[in-house]
């Protein structure tokens, strides 16, 4: 047994769509969570920087003594999973794409037509399309960068016809083009947009890898023998720009009251 918190990070405050699936089915776990609200949006950034980015906020994590760290960001599994592992041999790391992939592989047949959705880096690497072809071959899976949905997101601008329309502009001819049956979402702010999603495209199986992470997560700390007890530690919620748009967003993510929220401000020097 293991009580030292996991590690969550992302790029701003989409991570936080893990952390209620991660409590319910571990409710004894406690959470460092780091969004690099500051620097956001990754998705368009040279890959070089996300990694100097990704490298600060790991480092920053492991002085905290977490005994996992869960990368809760699509952009920075795609490009910076191997390096974190070389650079933190000790701490098992986990991204999120191969288990949304894996859950793709074994739920889809050549039937389905599988759309990914995500930011430019996440879709220019390539990542989900080879992760769920190494799994099962043959299936039809098409991909579409949608970069102005984190920024909506961030600021907050959900519920309306601004974001309702941003969507049908990236997705309305990807849809009927390619025929999508099931979606992808490829970026963990964009469980956020789900209901609007759903509400235009209500045909749609809908795979969320923030939810999908959360049982491989449990299977690692089962067998390295890391499952917490009871816990009396507290979650911490940390930003590099603690903007009222992160606690506004823990609030609505959580279902919490930020009386009952630890929150810490980190400036993180390039």
């Amino acid at each position: 047994m293991d009580n030292r918190p996991i590690g969550v990070f992302d790029s701003g405050l989409g991570g936080l769509t893990c952390i209620p699936h991660l409590f319910k089915e571990l409710p004894e776990e406690r959470v460092i969570y780091f969004g690099d609200t500051a620097r956001t949006p990754y998705g368009s950034k040279a890959i070089s920087t996300v990694q100097t980015y990704t490298n600060q906020i790991a480092d920053f994590l492991a002085s905290k003594d977490v005994k996992m760290m869960v990368i809760a960001c699509n952009t920075i599994s795609s490009t910076c999973l191997p390096q974190l592992r070389q650079r933190f041999p000790n701490i098992p790391i986990l991204g999120i794409i191969e288990p949304a992939a894996q859950r793709v592989a074994f739920g889809c047949d050549e039937s389905n037509r599988i759309g990914i959705i995500a930011t430019k880096v996440t879709i220019s690497s390539g990542m989900y399309e080879e992760s769920i072809l190494h799994h099962r071959q043959g299936l039809h899976v098409f991909s579409k960068a949608t970069p102005a949905f984190v920024p909506l997101i961030e600021e907050g601008i959900i519920e309306n016809d601004i974001m309702d329309l941003t969507i049908q502009y990236y997705m309305d001819d990807f849809m009927k083009e390619n025929q999508i049956d099931t979606l992808v979402l490829g970026c963990t702010h964009y469980p956020l947009i789900r209901r609007n999603l759903e509400r235009l495209y209500p045909a749609l199986s809908i795979v969320n890898p923030s939810y999908e992470i959360v049982a491989k997560v449990q299977s690692q700390l089962e067998d390295r023998g890391l499952l917490a007890e009871e816990n009396d530690r507290e979650n911490v919620f940390y930003a590099s720009d603690l903007s009222e748009n992160f606690v506004n967003m823990i609030q609505k993510v959580l279902e919490t009251e930020k009386s009952d929220l630890i929150l810490k401000f980190k400036n993180l020097d390039l």
